[in-house]
């Protein structure tokens, strides 16, 4: 899986240091959030999922929303940040993040830019909450290994749209 190590000491917003940096081994305790977006016609009803597990692999959470009308990538956005804000309400402050969105992991990454609005307000918030925490890692992962975050998103659509 390809991560990418965010240090968090000081560090300027211009700093390509942080992309470059290696990859540091996982802290003692630590949350992995596998994380999913949908929306049935993009732009469509919408959708997040976020599973939740602690270091050891123990589930903790199961997340998921409706979001009314909104793209995938806006829903995608939105599942990270239920898994930030999950992990900073709780008190951890080491989240390990998987998601089967290239666009997200490499926008996050620093990889791609982010050119749309919206998404750059979403990609603020995150950043701001990221900044909060001492150690994060976001990797991507083909849809296939990401199926129980993809079920909640479409259970959240479903119920959102009447069909449960």
């Amino acid at each position: 899986m390809p991560f990418r190590y965010y240090p968090r000491k000081k560090k300027s917003a211009e700093s390509q240091e942080l992309f470059d940096a290696p990859t540091e081994p996982r802290p003692e305790a630590y949350l992995v959030a596998r994380i999913d977006g949908g929306a049935r016609g993009n732009p469509g009803p919408a959708g997040y999922g976020v599973v939740i597990t602690d270091q050891s692999g123990q589930r903790v959470a199961g997340l998921s929303k409706f979001l009314g009308h909104q793209t995938n990538n806006f829903a995608e956005y939105a599942g990270l940040l239920a898994a930030l804000q999950y992990a900073l309400e709780y008190g951890y402050r080491a989240l390990e993040v998987v998601s089967d969105s290239e666009l997200l992991v490499r926008q996050i990454n620093g990889q791609y830019k982010v050119r749309s609005p919206i998404l750059l307000d979403l990609y603020r918030q995150a950043q701001s909450l990221i900044g909060k925490l001492d150690w994060f890692r976001i990797g991507h992962v083909p849809r296939a290994k990401n199926k129980e975050a993809d079920a909640l998103a479409n259970r959240a659509m479903d119920e959102g749209m009447g069909k449960t």
